[in-house]
Formats: structure tokens, C-alpha cells, sequence
């Protein structure tokens, strides 16, 4: 009985854990929020805004949920997590998989202008390489993405 009553506290241990963990996670809601945001800061702001979405600016951030703004060239104007990348080209770039992400954003960018994305990218919360979700739209000649880990 005592076995079975550890095993009990242990298992809603685990489950409160990873309540936690999912209050920690951005949504799909909430990144197709986030890129409105971003969107209608550009519309009023104009390209100054992109200082205000590069980290380490925690305006256009929400816990793992930041957003990235591309040319149609494949270069970050503005970058949440990473402002080493704003300038770069990353056309190129491609994810564990082999997947030129970039690229397919910047051409998805071009023929829809509002769409979901799957690749694989790191993780900020756990620095490690996960599933990943990303909503963009495109705005004039720049695309606007926020992303979600699954």
C-alpha cells in the first residue's frame, strides 16, 4: 500500500510538472497574435520598429514565442533570439532534416502570404533542437514569422 501511494504521489508530481511546462509554451493563437502585433507596429512605425523586435528587446516576446521579420532575399530585418542573424542572408540555412526553411518561408511568403510552417529549430527554453511550428504573413516586401514549439 505504501508502494502503491508513492507511486500515486509521484505520477501527479509528474503531471503537475508538465502542466507547468505547457504554461510555459507559447500557443498557435497567441504567435498568430504576436505577428499581428508586430504587422501593425510596422504599419505605424514603419522599419524603426525592427530595434524593438530584435532581442534583447522583450517587446515583441513571450516566453519561447518571438518573432523574426525576413526580406524576400532571405535576410532578418529584425530577430528575437538571435540579433547576430538580422543582416545575414540565410537562404541557405536548413534544419536538422536537411530542410532550407528559409527559403521555403521567403517562396511560401511569395504564393500565399499567410501561412503554417514546419521544421526544426532550438528550442530557447531548453536549448535543444525541436519541432517547430511558425505562422508568418507577408507585409509588403518583408514576411513577418512567430513560431511555436510543438
Amino acid at each position: 500500500m505504501k508502494s502503491l501511494s508513492k507511486i500515486l504521489f509521484a505520477m501527479v508530481l509528474l503531471a503537475m510538472a508538465q502542466i507547468g511546462v505547457a504554461q510555459d509554451r507559447a500557443t498557435r493563437d497567441q504567435a498568430v497574435a504576436m505577428v499581428a502585433k508586430g504587422i501593425a507596429a510596422l504599419k505605424a512605425n514603419g522599419p524603426s520598429v525592427y530595434a524593438d523586435m530584435t532581442a534583447p528587446s522583450k517587446t515583441f516576446v513571450d516566453r519561447d514565442l518571438y518573432l523574426v521579420v525576413y526580406d524576400m532575399t532571405g535576410k532578418p530585418l529584425a530577430h528575437g533570439q538571435n540579433p547576430s542573424q538580422v543582416g545575414k542572408n540565410l537562404m541557405g540555412l536548413k534544419d536538422p532534416d536537411g530542410k532550407e526553411f528559409v527559403k521555403e518561408r521567403v517562396e511560401l511568403a511569395k504564393s500565399k502570404g499567410k501561412f503554417w510552417q514546419d521544421y526544426k529549430f532550438t528550442d530557447p527554453l531548453t536549448k535543444t533542437v525541436q519541432p517547430k511550428q511558425m505562422y508568418c504573413e507577408k507585409y509588403n516586401e518583408v514576411v513577418v514569422c512567430g513560431g511555436v514549439y510543438k
